[in-house]
């Protein structure tokens, strides 16, 4: 997928940047004025960024920059539990595990065996880190005709979360689209059902995510198929920034509420010339997310957990100056 591909490097670039640099946040003024600011919230968030592999190096630059922990990728057990170490000995947390994109819904038997053993794997590497969530993307789906984002008006059976229609009036041109949906959906079900009682053993949630995977388009159906568990070992994983053409990030938390396990901070520029409704990822803070708003939605839901930065190709300091300001509601 082109923007699978791009989106990747995106995210590899400013990894790799943010590695790299141990710039310290501001003056000891503005961290307090941020501190203040975010005090008059009800819900106590923590900053963290994306690091695959945490060494001691890179995470007390973290630390130095103001950052409370990282969500770390899929390594062994053995070596979680040593990093996990290390970040408990800097004060700071390995607070998730990065699983990522699965293919539940292939055709190919032994392509839904090895998504299936690697979340597995990202269950016990979560275990090993101190972890307590995953963000699984269950599959996704692509190549048919599909709705424009601001067509989209899903009905669906709430008893098994089919989806019946997507759009107003003539459905038939999506018909593919609506088969390929529910499939997804079916076959999703089966594989996370069969997750839980791993996730119940490690102590890890199952945190759902629908990163631009063409499936679970708006809040309501999302919700329900998140809700569809009836597990407290699975609930969403929350990205702010990837579903702004679809719906305001804040109409994303409201619905969704308490399932929300977790949450990613990311910035999209919708383009107001594009027909299709469609726009750019820029940093933090540059693009068409209302951060004040998003944050009081934060607080009306009562999510007290962690803001981790994805994406972007600013220095530490930068990244943390705007996430305490977005933190702070501004």
């Amino acid at each position: 997928m082109k923007y699978d591909l791009t989106r990747r490097h995106f995210l590899t670039t400013s990894t790799a940047l943010a590695a790299g640099l141990g710039l310290r946040f501001g003056s000891t003024a503005q961290r307090a004025q941020a501190a203040e600011a975010a005090l008059s919230y009800k819900a106590k968030l923590h900053k963290a960024m994306i690091v695959n592999h945490p060494t001691e190096e890179g995470l007390q630059k973290l630390k130095d920059a103001g950052f409370d922990g990282v969500e770390g990728g899929i390594i062994s057990q053995q070596d979680a539990e040593k990093c996990r170490a290390i970040a408990e000995k800097l004060g700071m947390r390995i607070h998730s595990v990065m699983r990522g994109w699965a293919e539940f819904n292939s055709p190919d038997k032994s392509k839904v065996d090895s998504s299936y053993a690697t979340t597995e794997a990202a269950l016990r590497a979560a275990q090993g880190f101190g972890a307590d969530t995953i963000l699984l993307v269950p599959c996704r789906i692509g190549g048919m005709k599909m709705p424009r984002p601001w067509e989209f008006l899903i009905e669906f059976d709430q008893s098994n979360g089919h989806v019946l229609k997507v759009v107003n009036g003539d459905n038939a041109p999506y018909a593919e689209y609506i088969q390929a949906h529910n499939h997804a959906i079916d076959t999703s079900t089966e594989l996370v059902k069969r997750l839980i009682p791993l996730a119940e053993k490690t102590g890890v949630i199952i945190a759902l995510e629908n990163v631009w995977n063409n499936l679970w388009v708006t809040p309501p159906i999302f919700k329900h198929f998140v809700a569809s568990f009836q597990s407290p070992w699975v609930k969403a994983y929350f990205d702010i920034g990837n579903h702004v053409k679809y719906a305001p990030p804040e109409q994303w938390i409201l619905t969704l509420g308490s399932l929300v396990a977790k949450c990613h901070v990311k910035d999209f520029k919708l383009s107001q010339s594009d027909p299709n409704g469609g726009g750019q990822f820029v940093n933090i803070r540059d693009g068409s997310i209302r951060w004040p708003v998003v944050r009081t939605a934060l607080d009306d839901v009562g999510y007290n957990g962690w803001t981790t930065i994805e994406g972007g190709d600013l220095s530490l300091e930068e990244h943390s100056k705007r996430l305490d300001l977005i933190l702070a509601g501004k």
